[in-house]
């Protein structure tokens, strides 16, 4: 018997030149990028490093006001007393 073996690539349904799915993004950000391909530019513009900082601060410097007055209020003496105590424990201790 005469048998011809065929010249057929390792896995002929597997070809290299299919572009590989991205399996990362979740269906939020794949429904982004496909209104951002179909427009063909940006939707949504990242804010920068320094805004973010800006608005970060903002942040803490309102709730840093708020929450130092309400502790104070809602702190009996000796609580207070004891997280003064703590605290000046603290930066005592502190190596310089």
């Amino acid at each position: 018997m005469n048998f011809r073996v065929l010249a057929l690539p390792p896995d002929p349904w597997h070809d290299s030149s299919m572009p590989k799915r991205n399996s990362k993004l979740d269906d939020a950000q794949n429904a982004l990028r496909v209104v951002e391909e179909a427009i063909g530019g940006k939707l949504v513009q990242k804010p920068s490093k320094s805004l973010i900082s800006q608005v970060m601060s903002k942040m803490g410097e309102k709730g840093g006001k708020i929450g130092g007055k309400r502790r104070l209020e809602t702190m009996t003496p000796e609580e207070r007393s004891q997280a003064a105590l703590k605290a000046a424990r603290a930066r005592w201790s502190k190596k310089r």
